[in-house]
């Protein structure tokens, strides 16, 4: 802040003035002790907007100082947080407002928890944020280790002895402070006095009433130790009575350099009597002054000068000429001689005490033989054990004589009046002004009264020495009515007031004065008297009164303004009221009627027959004088005529009645009023328009020129046909607006399709046919009628004419929608999307509609088909064929500019394949809103041919031979070497092929195979092959049941996506035979219905199943060691292994003719997983899962 004013002043030196908001705290850290009461004042500098600004008080606490929390605000109740609501609410916590930008926040009963950061924030008033909102200081909050102590009692001392007190004062605080230690004085209820005190600056200090004594060594302050001060007062003085207590405060400097006292403390009181010794006393008389004149009041106070007055007994007694007045005893109650007690019944004397040690004696109302020495005599009395009280000392002082003069009378009169002549109304006001020589010594009566030109005198109004005022019997009425007035201005100056003076009360005023003066026997006698008087000269109102009628404009154009003058002489004030009345006779008329009255009061009074006038007649009174113009605007022929007008002159009365007093005729006026001369031309000019169906048809009517700014125009539109002989009124617009439809416009319905305008230039008129139409062509013209607003508010024609015409041509809009005719071949997959194209090359109207339809011809199918339609709504409709191919949900139109549509069909089927084309129809609206279809247009073809993928389904047909033994499981493989989709599945099937008996082919086995013979003999030809189902898996991987010869034997798996295979448990000679799988390719349609794309067999597969009784394999797996002796010893029995296969051989053919397959019911799957195990024994077991077990 210190280096705030200086800057502030450079700046309006150089002229700048941006005000930037400043907020400033009481500097900190501030150290405060708990349970005292602090303050810390917030300045706001630098701010626009209200004086007054708003406080709001936050503090951070040491255990979390990022964290605010709110305590008071001065705009918001319900600012402070939960920990300080209560001591807001009870006053403990609050803001003193000292000045609109400054504050004091107070908290009464200071707590530990309240140390912190505290700050202070000023909302902003301003339009910008500019400068600093807030200020922060610290508070540090210690406790309170202050004692202060003493030993009370009660100590009795006679005057000059010691008086020694000790105090012990001691404190903990481990901040630098200072303690100040100060013994006080107090007696009863009165302010505690400062004996001696030890500054927090170690400066000694006391009271004025203790300081000489302090400066003669009689009373000292002495430190005893460290803690104890000693008082010490060598010479008691019975002043020196009362409660003695020492009071220490602890200070401790804030960081601006100023002290705080931190806390006070007191200690408790030792009670001190003091016995005095001193007996003398005095006694003075004392006066104002020493001459008097009668009836002025004396006063004389006796003082009494001693110590201790009130614990002594004193009587009073007061002597006038060595004669006792009155006497007063301790008790302060007088006792009064008789010739004195009567004064003072009567309220003429008192004898008094008005303190401890004055004494008075007063005489209100002296008298000549009040004259002489006055005294006083005090005799100090001694209060004995019995309670009687005896005389001691007794002292008087020196008389003091007074002289009482008598009154004489040396009163002067003077008389002044506000005007010497007057016009009759006009208000008397008189000044009665009495002199004296000296000060006035009684009182006065005073009478006004009127001596007019036959000498005759009457009291106008008396005032007596009462102060009394009464009113003489002729103005009794008038004074009732506040007409006469009197009054004491000054006590030695009286007023007279006649107001609203007639006539009669000119002459001459004269004030009376009586001075009286009150005797000693409290009678009044008079003094003297004396009189003086003033001439007045009463002028009246009719004197000279007349009246005359002027006009400067006799003769006036219709519609023009006129003014008549009513001038009224002489010239009179504003409280002279005139009534004028302007009378009028109009045009062959023989008789004048009363048109409108000023009256005298202000207001306006229309007569009966004046109402023509009233909207059109203003009244005027000039101010300076009583002149009444009447001027008339907008002047017609009822207002021609003669007009005259009468003044009246009129006085108010007392009694607020008014009499006229006069009444003048003026002169007559004769007022001629003429029409006006039409001026009237219109646009003579031609012209021929030619435009397009559904365009508006502009028509002008152009004014260029008129008889008056204030003229209005009735406008008829017509239209003639060749056929018509005559033209039709369409439209007729009359001088005040009001449209009326003629019977052409009636007819051809044009009412909803005719606009009127008139143009902001005035003169121009113009008729729109919106949404022409052929039939609308023709001659069209304008017969224009000027009208003007008479000046009693009604219009008349004052001319017309008839404009050029307008041939107007109407034709219907070119055709010129056109379709883009490229043709278009489009080839794709099921599943994919098929954009369809239509082109809007060019239109006829840019606010015509568009209807676009798709059709579809299927193949083999001559008609078209429709597939879907947007309607010129923008409304989309499915056609016929999108219900029958499901092409709902699957078709999607957008537009992405103009006369652009694409059709997308998503997720194409092959139903879906034809040649697709649009067909737009291109509607217009007609003029009276209905839509019709102007042109069409059908776009090129777009052929669209959707097909399913290629069948790419292969199956492994090389598949080698196995021979397996009895008992022993072999296995079927079913591998698919290629796939169509990705998306594909597999139905499949194993089947067991025999040779039916008869057939051409041989029977299965490990044979070789005959040639298979043509294609076209195999279907003349049954097959000789008879299947037989092992087992079938679907597409969806739900099982067929299984073949009877098999049942409960087989083991399906999926090794793969494309390699399945079926194990058969549990082999028999009756399994001997070929075997193949059969495999069916399913896809997905765009429905999500299945369907099957191709199908594939795989190579016969040839097993044969070896009996366990001679079975070599059997008997070698048997038998370890001679497994071991074939394998690693074959030379030596070569020669028996090849008969021993040979006979194995032949009895392997004998048993796979006796062997037949069997058909039966599908068996019991087992859901359990399976382990199998190679007839080898040496190969890992595989973990096989059966049909029943996959879900």
């Amino acid at each position: 802040m210190k280096c705030f004013f200086p800057v502030l002043s450079c700046l309006a030196v150089l002229g700048v003035v941006t005000a930037q908001r400043q907020v400033a705290v009481q500097e900190g850290p501030l150290y405060r002790m708990e349970g005292s009461h602090i303050t810390i004042w917030c300045n706001v500098s630098g701010y626009q907007g209200p004086s007054e600004q708003n406080f709001q008080w936050s503090i951070y606490l040491p255990s979390s100082p990022e964290r605010e929390v709110q305590i008071v605000s001065t705009v918001d109740s319900s600012f402070p947080y939960a920990i300080y609501t209560q001591r807001v609410r009870s006053g403990k916590i609050y803001v003193e407002r000292i000045q609109g930008n400054s504050a004091l926040l107070h908290i009464t009963d200071l707590q530990a928890r309240d140390a912190g950061e505290y700050e202070c924030y000023t909302p902003n008033t301003d339009d910008r944020y500019f400068g600093s909102y807030s200020a922060k200081m610290n508070l540090v909050v210690i406790p309170d280790s202050l004692q202060t102590s003493a030993m009370p009692q009660t100590l009795h001392r006679v005057e000059q002895d010691p008086l020694e007190l000790t105090c012990e004062v001691d404190t903990e605080t481990f901040q630098h402070s200072h303690l100040s230690v100060a013994w006080l004085r107090q007696r009863g209820s009165e302010k505690p006095v400062e004996v001696i005190a030890l500054s927090r600056d170690f400066v000694l200090q006391s009271s004025s009433e203790y300081a000489q004594r302090q400066s003669l060594g009689e009373v000292r302050l002495d430190k005893v130790g460290s803690s104890t001060f000693r008082l010490t007062v060598f010479h008691l003085q019975p002043s020196d009575q009362g409660e003695f207590y020492c009071e220490a405060a602890e200070w401790i400097q804030d960081p601006d350099g100023s002290w705080y006292a931190m806390t006070r403390k007191r200690s408790e009181g030792t009670v001190v009597t003091v016995q005095p010794t001193d007996k003398e006393f005095t006694v003075r008389l004392e006066t104002e002054k020493r001459l008097y004149t009668m009836g002025e009041p004396a006063e004389f106070r006796c003082i009494l000068e001693a110590q201790n007055i009130p614990d002594r007994y004193f009587a009073v007694s007061w002597a006038f000429n060595s004669s006792l007045i009155a006497s007063m005893g301790p008790n302060a109650v007088p006792v009064l001689n008789s010739e004195f007690a009567h004064r003072e019944a009567r309220g003429q004397l008192k004898v008094a005490k008005e303190s401890d040690g004055v004494f008075v004696l007063k005489i209100f109302h002296l008298r000549q033989e009040d004259s002489g020495k006055y005294n006083c005599r005090v005799t100090e009395r001694e209060k004995t054990v019995t309670g009687e009280f005896i005389d001691k000392e007794s002292k008087r002082p020196k008389n003091i004589p007074i002289i009482v003069l008598p009154i004489k009378s040396s009163i002067s009169v003077e008389v002044a009046s506000n005007a010497s002549i007057v016009l009759e109304g006009e208000n008397l006001h008189f000044s009665c002004s009495i002199r004296t020589v000296g000060r006035p010594q009684g009182r006065f009566s005073v009478i006004w009264q009127l001596v007019d030109r036959l000498n005759r005198r009457s009291n106008i109004m008396w005032l007596d020495r009462d102060g009394t005022v009464q009113p003489g019997a002729s103005y009794w009425e008038r004074s009732s009515f506040g007409g006469v007035q009197m009054e004491q201005v000054q006590p030695s100056t009286f007023s007279l007031g006649i107001f609203n003076s007639r006539k009669e009360d000119e002459g001459q005023y004269e004030c009376h004065v009586t001075e009286w003066v009150r005797a000693v026997d409290g009678e009044w006698q008079v003094v003297g008297e004396r009189r003086a008087s003033t001439p007045i000269s009463i002028t009246a109102l009719e004197t000279g009164f007349a009246v005359t009628a002027i006009s400067r404009t006799p003769g006036v154009t219709y519609s023009d303004s006129f003014d008549l003058q009513c001038i009224i002489k002489p010239h009179y004030p504003a409280r002279v009221p005139v009534s004028v009345t302007w009378r009028f006779q109009p045009v062959g008329t023989v008789e004048f009627h009363d048109l409108v009255t000023f009256t005298r009061d202000g207001g306006v009074q229309w007569g009966d027959r004046s109402s023509s006038f009233r909207t059109r007649t203003a009244i005027e009174k000039a101010e300076s004088s009583n002149n009444v113009r009447l001027s008339i605007s907008r002047a017609s022929d009822t207002e021609a005529g003669k007009y005259q007008c009468v003044a009246e002159l009129w006085r108010q009365n007392y009694n607020n009645t008014w009499t006229r007093l006069a009444e003048r005729t003026s002169n007559l006026l004769e007022i001629r009023v003429l029409q006006p001369v039409t001026k009237l031309q219109v646009s003579k000019s031609k012209r021929t328009l030619t435009l397009v169906e559904n365009r508006p048809i502009q028509l002008n009517c152009s004014v260029k020129s008129q008889t008056s700014q204030n003229s209005h125009f009735a406008v008829l539109w017509y239209v003639h046909k060749p056929s018509d002989a005559d033209g039709k009124l369409i439209l007729k617009t009359t001088h005040n607006s009001a449209f009326e439809y003629g019977t052409y416009a009636e007819e051809e319905g044009l009412r909803a399709r005719l606009q009127f305008e008139r143009h902001v230039s005035g003169g121009l008129f113009s008729l729109t046919v919106q949404r022409a139409e052929v039939s609308d062509s023709g001659s069209y013209y304008c017969h224009v009628e000027e009208w003007l607003l008479s000046p009693n508010y009604a219009w008349y024609k004052l001319a017309e004419e008839v404009s050029g015409r307008t041939e107007v041509t109407v034709k219907q809009p070119d055709s010129r929608l056109k379709l883009s005719q490229v043709q278009g071949n489009l080839s794709v997959l099921e599943t994919q999307q098929v954009q369809l194209e239509c082109v809007v090359l060019n239109r006829t109207s840019a606010a015509s509609q568009l209807m676009v339809e798709w059709f579809v011809w299927k193949p083999n199918h001559p008609e078209r088909e429709a597939v879907a339609r947007l309607s010129r709504e923008a409304t989309f409709h499915y056609g016929e064929q999108a219900a029958k191919n499901n092409l709902k949900g699957r078709l999607h139109l957008e537009s992405p500019s103009s006369g652009v549509y694409r059709l997308f069909i998503q997720n194409v089927a092959v139903q879906d394949s034809g040649t697709y084309s649009c067909h737009v129809e291109e509607w217009l609206p007609s003029p009276s809103g209905a839509w019709y279809k102007r042109a069409e247009d059908t776009a090129g073809q777009t052929a669209v041919t959707v097909t399913r993928p290629d069948a790419a389904l292969q199956v492994d047909t090389v598949v080698p031979n196995a021979t397996v033994s009895e008992k022993a499981a072999f296995q079927l493989d079913c591998s698919i070497v290629s796939r169509s989709s990705r998306d594909s599945r597999f139905a499949v099937a194993w089947y067991s092929l025999r040779t039916k008996a008869g057939g051409k082919g041989g029977s299965p086995g490990l044979e070789e195979q005959e040639d298979e013979e043509d294609e076209e003999d195999e279907e003349e030809e049954e097959d000789p092959t008879e299947r037989t189902a092992l087992l079938s898996v679907g597409p969806d991987a739900v099982f067929g049941p299984e073949g009877g010869p098999w049942e409960g034997r087989l083991r399906f798996q999926r090794l793969s996506p494309l390699l399945f295979r079926l194990t058969v448990l549990q082999a028999s000679p009756r399994d001997t035979g070929n075997y193949s799988c059969h495999v069916e390719e399913w896809l997905p349609s765009p429905q999500k219905e299945w369907y099957r794309l191709t199908e594939e067999e795989s190579a016969p597969i040839g097993i044969r199943v070896l009996d366990a009784s001679s079975t070599l394999q059997s008997i070698i797996c048997s038998n370890d060691a001679l497994f071991y002796f074939v394998f690693f010893y074959p030379f030596p029995i070569f020669g028996i292994l090849i008969i021993t296969i040979l006979l194995v051989r032949f009895k392997s053919r004998s048993s796979s003719k006796n062997s037949d397959g069997k058909n039966g019911v599908p068996l019991l799957w087992i859901k359990e997983p399976h382990l199998n195990y190679s007839p080898t024994c040496l190969e890992p077991p595989v973990l096989s899962i059966h049909p029943g077990a996959i879900d």
